[in-house]
């Protein structure tokens, strides 16, 4: 019998009934947390989808101890597929519900800070701030900039920052996201900008952060010429 390809969740599932079954949570010693760790996770992922414990328990018991499985191998390939096939369905409302949720508070962000002073909108709809102009040179889309840089939702949540790491970024100005090559050619060296960036010029629907306006503090430190200006 061909087995179905599973998602972690799947193969997680006899985890979380022993977690869901517990009167009290597991000691933690290093087999415990690691059973723990795993039945929590399964848990997040399987949210949505119906789990019934005392078959699962069944089934692991009987898996365990080497007994004949109660369903046919078909039986059991169709059972298998059906999970992982609930599991993706689960999956996917639940992005496109935070996808919708993101979008709707992206569209209203994006409305307000464009009200805000000093806030520009360019024709392609990104919008910038100049927190400090600069005096060197401006970048051209073939350059490389050396940057600092720290990144964030609109509810403030930060998902990078090269601040944090303690090391500025360096890269090609065409090498990035469109609003970021955008902004760069905007600015000049030792320039601070805050951009805020909507998702069409960001990672569109692609990703971890896909339909999510970004906002970026920017400080451009450095531009090495590119290739074809050399």
């Amino acid at each position: 019998m061909k087995r179905p390809t599973l998602t972690a969740a799947a193969l997680g599932l006899a985890a979380f009934g022993l977690t869901a079954l517990a009167a009290e949570p597991p000691k933690m010693d290093q087999a415990s947390g690691m059973s723990y760790a795993l039945g929590y996770q399964v848990g997040r992922d399987l949210t949505g989808t119906e789990v019934r414990n005392d078959a699962l328990l069944q089934g692991l018991k009987d898996g365990q101890a080497g007994a004949p499985a109660k369903l046919g191998p078909e039986e059991m390939q169709a059972a298998l597929t059906a999970l992982e096939s609930r599991i993706t369905e689960q999956r996917a409302k639940a992005q496109m519900e935070a996808a919708q949720k993101a979008a709707a508070a992206g569209t209203a962000y994006l409305a307000e800070n464009a009200k805000r002073e000093g806030v520009k909108t360019t024709a392609s709809g990104l919008q910038y701030k100049v927190n400090a102009p600069g005096t060197g040179r401006t970048p051209a889309v073939n350059d490389t900039v050396t940057v600092h840089y720290r990144g964030t939702l609109v509810d403030g949540t930060e998902f990078d920052s090269s601040y944090k790491r303690g090391e500025p970024a360096t890269f090609p100005v065409g090498g990035v996201i469109a609003g970021w090559t955008e902004a760069l050619q905007l600015m000049k060296e030792g320039a601070k900008y805050q951009l805020v960036i909507p998702p069409a010029l960001a990672y569109g629907d692609r990703g971890p952060l896909a339909g999510q306006v970004l906002i970026f503090d920017v400080e451009l430190l450095g531009v090495s010429a590119g290739a074809q200006a050399q």
